[in-house]
């Protein structure tokens, strides 16, 4: 198929050819139409234009796998999501290296609650740690579930899996990060 006929297709069609045939200029395509929104997204959050461009190549780096990986109905707010995630999660960190270079007496002066908010980096840091050693389908459904805010429903349909695996997996990834995040507490006190 010719460049320029792929620009005639649906966003979904675009995903499926390069999800199942491996159809390279469906994602350029995918690229060239969302690029710039993505961008938009990350400078909304970002407020750099050079972090919203490291932060697009590095979404558009991340779809390459996660469009092989998850079954995707309507792409764009699937996208937009994906890109707010991403941003949330640049802005977290940029928030925890800035606490963890300030000095920590000056803060407990002049912050109340201070001490409070590096517990609560230091949780979430934690959180994020133990889901990526979550397996698989824990992992994926626990992201999907809580962080993309999906149904149940959606999930079964982005994943594939029945509504009784993705029921079971964020049981078991919810007592498995309970464990997780309550083991490294132990070892940290």
């Amino acid at each position: 198929m010719p460049q320029g006929d792929y620009k005639k297709l649906a966003d979904e069609e675009l995903v499926f050819r390069y999800a199942q045939r491996n159809e390279q200029a469906a994602f350029t395509t995918l690229f060239e139409r969302y690029g710039h929104l993505v961008f938009g997204v990350c400078f909304k959050y970002l407020k750099d234009p050079e972090a919203a461009k490291d932060a697009m190549q590095q979404i558009f780096i991340k779809l390459l796998e996660d469009l092989k990986r998850f079954k995707i109905e309507i792409f764009k707010p699937w996208l937009y999501q994906v890109s707010k995630n991403y941003c949330f999660m640049q802005l977290r960190k940029t928030v925890y290296e800035i606490n963890n270079d300030t000095d920590a007496a000056a803060d407990m002066e002049f912050e109340d609650g201070w001490h409070h908010k590096v517990e609560q980096e230091q949780l979430l840091d934690s959180l994020e740690i133990s889901i990526e050693e979550l397996g698989d389908e824990q992992r994926i459904c626990i992201k999907l579930f809580y962080l993309d805010k999906l149904s149940y429903a959606d999930i079964t349909a982005r994943t594939g899996w029945t509504m009784m695996q993705v029921k079971s997996a964020i049981q078991n990834g919810k007592r498995n990060l309970k464990m997780k995040i309550e083991a490294k507490r132990n070892v940290n006190t």
